[in-house]
């Protein structure tokens, strides 16, 4: 029987499924609020009506209320719309649910991007030994970061894995009790989350799918693609930010980081109890069975009692080893390929399961390093020169990089220095217990200079690394003129002979890290990833000259406006003149739930990342971009900047955010130990804002700004001279260049300006939603011209309908958080302030976001 078209799979397995379970859910008698089932439907018929009708969101909830609500008090109506807030809530969970458990069914899990593809692919171009070498040097590394975006608690979490696994199954019985468990269970966190807890919910899907998808996809490199030879090169590994990541987040503190490295420790040694316990059962011979149960033992001790386990990971293995020997010499290798696959993991995991990052920013730590200076000096030590603050950088560098010594610490009394320097303490501890990959790398976010990253490689000296310092230092380069001046810091790096000398010792591998959340909030959509795209280039040309292997590791997030959207078609179109042997990205929020929540989807985008790096090097079409092209691209990077630019100055701008978007809600939500903007000021500035809320806020509008503002304008250029033949030639040939149009498309689809209509007519804000919707008609109209389309995202007719149906779910919930942003200004606006209003509006808003973001699965 032929498959039936990727649609076709969605409507029948998705689609219709929700419409089927979505009824049961209706009918659930778990609200005290008689018949909100029966008038969910009734409000969203309305909304649909109203907005068709050219209605803002009062005159729909007005209308609702009057046509079918006519007797109830005020505060019975809004009541109600709080169960209606619930509903939706509950309505997003079910259909994640569904699409979850349709995952495999609707996605082609052996098609082209799969590993089995790939295989396929290689031998019928004589190109398996090609793939083999690629294989032997390649990797891709995912790291979960500690910015969630992410509002499920962890109940929840598991209700979704449990009724995904039931719908499955079509277990009618048990998906009723779960939709009423679901119907009962909180959603809404009322205190922050911890930096520990953060970690702890990312730990879940370490040790309930990555430990499993992982296992099966390095098994099935091995045994397909290397014959069952042993590969030294793990291939896949795991990133791990929270409890490391102290950018902006000061709860993030030293015994933190260790609480995180020992609770990964315990999860590793928890998996491998489970795998040894299921093997013993198994494995019941001579001379195997004894050994088995003592290192089920060790293993059980080590997760329960910690400190007294001396079990190393050089035993484990060896032990597991040699019983694989006995097997196949004396038991006809009967259940080798299940103990093979665990001594698989212990290449993957090691004792340390993640790897945990360090980060912080180039400016705090210039304030820890100058106060650590200032009293080492005055202590009498010989480390720096008395002399030290007032010389030139260049000759500063000079002196960091030949450094000796070690630093007292009983110095120091600041809080900010002892936290800083107790954490490159924590590291090395962590190394000790967990093993060096535990905590090998220190990032510097907003790295600007040569002295940003040599004031941390002193640092680390001389707190606890001395001579053998065993980290990776990776600056981050975020701002489009970070990003133009990296190639001059990382020349200075790699022609400094101390700093030489230390690459050298880590295999000559230099990290790099670049932002495209920071870059597009900076430089808007085009610019930041053509500025990335060209720093990718010169950072490979100047890495290539010194015999230094670039990694770039990319800080991406859920949406195109952060670097995602399309990622491992990203990965596949970057062509030779960008260092590919690695892939590595931040993974965050609802992306890690959403593109690997679930063994299926986690195996689906983890073979299609890595098949997208191998494609890069393998296919021979995939060549440099031209020059002609380069320099459309070019300009149409400079247009869309100048327009942006001129957009993000405009004196509506950041009023516009904190007064008619969701903005300030976002540190209400509880949803992150980390503040919602950077410094201290009342006063809202735009360098403050961090990147997850200001998209967010954004997408929560409908509007989307980040993903397309500057495009439209950078086409109609084009357009304008008649020289449209030129982008669409560009478009043509360019795989990078169609990527980021795809993306952005993706961007304007989940956008619906009717929401927001009204703000046409606001007396101070009128002309400047004008603007944007000006931008989105413009970019809407040229993108549709430039990829020959009659509609938004027609080449994926799956991805749309997934769009359009979450989209239909939270229109409600849309509407109900614009009402009451309406509300809330005209309350505020009122001659007398009615406080307990404005209150329970903004409590309306802050819980319309949950659902909202829940929804759209890469919004911030």
């Amino acid at each position: 029987m032929p498959t039936q078209p990727k649609l076709t799979r969605f409507n029948q397995n998705v689609k219709s499924k929700y419409q089927i379970y979505n009824s049961i859910f209706m009918t659930l008698p778990f609200d005290s609020i008689t018949k909100t089932g029966v008038l969910l439907p009734l409000f969203h018929e309305t909304c649909q009506k109203g907005f068709q009708a050219g209605e803002n969101p009062t005159t729909i909830v007005e209308t609702f209320f009057k046509k079918y609500q006519a007797r109830r008090s005020t505060e019975s109506q809004i009541n109600l719309l709080f169960r209606f807030i619930q509903y939706i809530e509950r309505q997003v969970v079910l259909f994640d649910a569904i699409e979850d458990a349709a995952f495999p069914i609707v996605n082609n899990m052996d098609g082209i991007g799969t590993l089995r593809s790939l295989k396929e692919s290689a031998s019928s171009e004589n190109k398996l030994e090609e793939l083999q070498h690629y294989l032997e040097e390649f990797k891709v590394r995912i790291v979960l970061t500690a910015h969630p975006t992410q509002f499920y608690p962890g109940s929840v979490l598991g209700i979704i894995t449990d009724l995904a696994e039931a719908i499955k199954k079509n277990d009618l019985l048990t998906i009723n009790d779960l939709l009423a468990q679901l119907g009962k269970t909180p959603f809404f966190k009322h205190e922050k989350p911890t930096p520990y807890d953060e970690a702890v919910s990312l730990i879940w899907y370490l040790e309930h799918v990555f430990y499993y998808s992982f296992g099966s996809i390095y098994d099935y490199i091995q045994q397909n693609i290397f014959d069952g030879k042993h590969i030294d090169n793990d291939i896949i590994n795991i990133g791990f930010w929270p409890g490391g990541d102290r950018d902006g987040n000061p709860f993030v503190t030293p015994e933190i980081t260790l609480k995180v490295a020992s609770r990964l420790r315990e999860t590793i040694f928890k998996n491998y109890f489970r795998d040894v316990r299921r093997l013993k059962r198994k494995l019941t011979f001579n001379n195997v069975e004894e050994r088995m149960s003592k290192l089920e033992s060790q293993l059980y001790l080590a997760f329960t009692i910690s400190e007294e386990t001396t079990l190393t990971l050089d035993h484990f293995v060896s032990e597991l080893k040699d019983i694989k020997n006995i097997i196949i010499k004396d038991h006809q290798s009967l259940y080798v390929n299940e103990l093979n696959s665990l001594i698989n993991k212990t290449h993957l995991f090691g004792f340390h399961f993640g790897i945990l990052d360090i980060r912080q920013d180039s400016r705090a730590h210039a304030a820890v390093f100058n106060a650590m200076v200032d009293k080492v000096i005055a202590s009498g030590s010989s480390i720096f020169p008395e002399n030290y603050q007032e010389l030139t950088e260049k000759e500063q560098v000079k002196i960091l990089s030949n450094i000796e010594g070690s630093v007292d610490m009983s110095l120091f009394e600041d809080e900010d220095v002892l936290k800083t320097l107790n954490t490159m303490k924590a590291i090395k501890t962590i190394q000790k217990t967990n093993g060096e990959k535990a905590a090998n790398r220190y990032i510097i976010s907003n790295n600007q200079t040569t002295l940003h990253v040599m004031q941390l490689f002193a640092m680390l000296k001389l707190v606890a690394f001395q001579d053998d310092l065993t980290v990776d230092i990776g600056p981050l380069f975020e701002t489009i003129t970070d990003l133009e001046n990296a190639p001059t810091v990382m020349e200075d790096l790699y022609t400094n002979p101390e700093y030489a000398k230390h690459l050298k010792k880590r295999g000559n591998r230099q990290t790099i890290m670049l932002g495209f959340s920071d870059g597009t909030k900076d430089g808007g959509y085009l610019m930041a990833n053509w500025a990335i795209f060209k720093a990718k280039e010169h950072l490979t040309r100047v890495s290539r000259k010194y015999d230094v292997t670039v990694i770039f590791f990319d800080g991406r997030g859920g949406p195109p406006a952060r670097g995602g959207g399309k990622t491992h078609q990203f990965y596949a179109s970057l062509g030779p003149t960008i260092e590919d042997k690695e892939v590595q990205l931040t993974i965050q929020g609802q992306t890690i739930s959403s593109n690997f929540g679930t063994m299926d989807s986690s195996q689906y985008n983890l073979e299609q990342l890595i098949s997208s790096g191998i494609l890069n090097r393998l296919n021979d079409t995939n060549t440099a971009m031209l020059k002609e092209h380069t320099v459309v691209m070019d300009d149409l990077a400079a247009l869309s900047y100048k327009t942006y630019s001129e957009f993000k100055n405009h004196p509506m701008f950041v009023p516009y955010l904190e007064r008619m978007s969701t903005l300030k809600y976002y540190a209400k939500t509880n949803i992150g130990s980390r503040p919602s903007k950077r410094g201290n000021s009342n006063k809202l500035i735009f360098e403050d804002l961090r990147a997850i809320p200001f998209v967010g806020s954004w997408s929560q509008l409908k509007q989307n700004v980040p993903g397309f503002f500057g495009v439209g304008t950078a086409l109609k250029h084009y357009e304008d001279n008649d020289e449209f033949d030129k982008v669409k030639e560009l478009y043509n040939s360019s795989n990078f260049f169609k990527t980021l149009v795809e993306n952005s498309m993706m961007s304007l689809s989940k956008s619906f300006f009717d929401l927001t209509k009204y703000m046409a007519d606001n007396e101070e804000f009128g002309e400047f939603w004008t603007i944007i919707y000006t931008e989105y008609e413009t970019s809407k109209r040229l993108l549709l011209k430039l990829t020959d389309s009659k509609e938004l995202m027609e080449e994926e007719p799956a991805g749309k309908a997934s769009i359009d149906l979450r989209e239909a779910i939270v229109l409600p919930l849309l509407t109900i958080q614009q009402y009451a942003l309406k509300k809330i200004q005209e309350l505020e606006s009122a001659e007398v302030r009615d406080e307990k209003q404005i209150a329970i509006f903004e409590k309306i808003v802050t819980r319309s976001l949950f659902g909202n973001i829940n929804a759209s699965r890469n919004s911030a």
